[in-house]
């Protein structure tokens, strides 16, 4: 009898949301922990269409980041994007990055170019490529090329470090530990730290990915850009 109340108690309150126009489940929504948009977006199809569209990452994005409106377009080779991309960017920011209690948003939108780059390329372009127009866009916007040079640092290391752990991320980390080294001008060229964290991931995170072929090339290719290297790398 209890089960059969509240069945009936969740079909009511299902009909009620159903009735409500879209402007006021939007403002119930954006309400709503981030982490729960996903679980709401699959229960209707009307409520998927409102997460598909631009009326509410509008309203979510002046509601979570007020001074987001203050914001004009920047130049540069990365696109701000609608509000869906502008929240994305700018929740990377602030719960990713702490750079001094501020809120960049130009680093959340590196961020997630960077990560798209190497999750959903089939083949990924040329690291010196992808950090250059990390820097472009730091210098377009102003910064400096020591501070450019520092936060795609910051943005590498972020990117290295959520990468899901499947085959597509394990072939573009071998892609980037094999490039040949190409001589870029600072700020241009990739930090030890970023490079040494790619080698890091094969020989941990991705060990049991790697044949014997490739172990040895990434470990050829290791020993030449580091010394001494971690006896944790070595052996196959």
């Amino acid at each position: 009898m209890s089960d059969n109340r509240d069945n009936d108690t969740s079909t009511s309150v299902g009909n009620s949301f159903g009735k409500l126009p879209d402007h006021l489940l939007i403002e119930i929504f954006i309400r709503v922990p981030v982490s729960e948009w996903a679980e709401l977006s699959c229960v209707k199809k009307q409520w998927a269409n409102l997460f598909r569209g631009e009326c509410l990452w509008q309203a979510a994005l002046m509601r979570t980041f007020p001074s987001a409106s203050q914001v004009k377009r920047w130049p540069g080779p990365i696109p701000q994007g609608l509000s869906k991309r502008r929240f994305a960017a700018l929740y990377v920011s602030k719960h990713i990055f702490a750079l001094e209690n501020e809120i960049d948003e130009i680093v959340g939108h590196t961020y997630l170019f960077l990560k798209e780059q190497l999750e959903l390329s089939t083949m990924p372009p040329p690291s010196g490529v992808l950090h250059g127009t990390i820097i472009d866009q730091f210098i377009a916007c102003g910064k400096s090329r020591d501070t450019a040079h520092e936060l795609a640092s910051q943005i590498w290391l972020a990117v290295l470090d959520n990468l899901e752990e499947n085959q597509h991320t394990f072939l573009s980390l071998k892609h980037l530990a094999l490039e040949g080294d190409v001589f870029l001008p600072y700020p241009y060229s990739r930090s030890i730290k970023v490079q040494w964290k790619v080698f890091e991931k094969l020989f941990t995170d991705f060990r049991d990915c790697l044949n014997r072929a490739d172990y040895y090339d990434v470990l050829a290719m290791a020993k030449n850009k580091f010394q001494p290297i971690p006896s944790a790398w070595l052996g196959y």
